[in-house]
């Protein structure tokens, strides 16, 4: 059974940097995609960043490029999400979510994800 557990979510001013971390487990094949989506209160979630991992390609929606950046540690199992020069539309839920199948784009609505950790950008 899969597991992702996040972490790194806060409190942070604008312009300010969190990074995020979703170590993974039970993931039943070595190649597969993952990465983060968010949900703010209302609203639907929104594919934010992910990584394929069998050539390391990433993917960003248009909102964060230049901002943030995704990476991983394949040893550790863990996959990363560097979010700098934070900005308060940035506020809402990051769920790291993973599928063996779908690709990037439609990291919304991969098969399995955390259960988020909170990033509030805030002055």
């Amino acid at each position: 059974q899969v597991q992702l557990v996040e972490s790194g979510g806060g409190l942070v001013q604008p312009g300010g940097s969190l990074r995020l971390s979703c170590v993974a487990s039970g993931i039943s094949s070595d190649y597969y995609y993952i990465g983060w989506f968010r949900q703010a209160p209302g609203q639907e979630r929104e594919g934010v960043s992910c990584i394929r991992t069998s050539d390391g390609s990433t993917h960003y929606t248009d909102s964060v490029k230049g901002r943030f950046t995704i990476s991983r540690d394949s040893a550790k199992r863990t996959v990363y999400l560097q979010m700098n020069n934070l900005k308060p539309e940035d506020t809402a839920v990051y769920y790291c979510a993973t599928d063996v199948n779908l690709p990037c784009i439609y990291i919304s609505h991969f098969g399995s994800w955390g259960q988020g950790t909170q990033v509030t950008v805030s002055s």
